[in-house]
């Protein structure tokens, strides 16, 4: 009987760590954050932005002909929305998908924090404030276990703003003082370096990609760079 307990109790952590959980990262061509992608109960993927606001949700359907290309498919499963009685911040909003309930922040929450999503699952997401700095303000600071950091108004003026670290995962940019062409893109992921052609190379490559993967799968997260 303790065995099966044990063995009952194991399982459910299990799904636990797997569930509510940021999966993939994605970043634009210039740098600037798009979005996360944060994996449900069930195997469902739901894309957020950086605000804290629901993008999309649905099954990951990978492209055949291009590996790193996702999209997603509709939900066939349970989805549920919070009715018109509820608080003003979240009625309307998507409450269940599947078996994870999402919550937001009401109506009588700190101002800047209303509407915005404040658990997933089991997973609380937390927030920047005006008062932290201008440039984080209403941004994701935690999600989960995880906690996330951009630039401040502090740092060089083409890193202002953009994503800097994801839990252990450092994330860097090219400066204002680097070439024209490459200044505020991505420079490295943890260890992933990414280098371009500059004004001073051939016309037809400039400003392209030069050398690093699209798609870095980092402690455990995907990150995926629109070139």
């Amino acid at each position: 009987m303790k065995k099966i307990l044990l063995s009952i109790i194991v399982t459910v952590l299990f799904i636990s760590a797997f569930g509510q959980k940021i999966s993939r990262i994605d970043l634009n061509r210039d740098g600037s954050f798009e979005m996360f992608s944060v994996l449900l109960d069930g195997g469902v993927t739901m894309t957020i932005k950086n605000d804290g606001s629901v993008i999309a949700w649905g099954n990951e359907v990978y492209s055949e002909r291009i590996p790193s290309m996702i999209k997603l498919d509709v939900y066939p499963g349970r989805v549920e929305y919070y009715p018109a009685n509820d608080n003003e911040a979240f009625r309307g909003k998507v409450k269940y998908i599947g078996k994870t309930l999402i919550t937001y922040y009401a109506s009588f929450d700190d101002k800047s924090f209303v509407g915005k999503i404040k658990t997933i699952g089991s997973s609380k997401i937390q927030y920047y404030t005006l008062m932290e700095n201008e440039a984080l303000s209403g941004k994701i600071k935690q999600a989960g276990n995880i906690s996330i950091t951009w630039y401040t108004t502090y740092d060089n003026e083409a890193l202002k703003g953009k994503l800097k670290s994801v839990g252990s995962t450092n994330l860097n940019y090219y400066a204002s003082f680097d070439d024209i062409l490459i200044r505020g893109k991505i420079k490295s992921i943890d260890r992933a370096m990414f280098t371009y052609y500059t004004s001073n190379e051939r016309k037809d490559f400039q400003g392209s990609v030069k050398s690093g993967s699209q798609l870095q799968t980092i402690n455990g997260i995907k990150y995926f760079v629109r070139f």
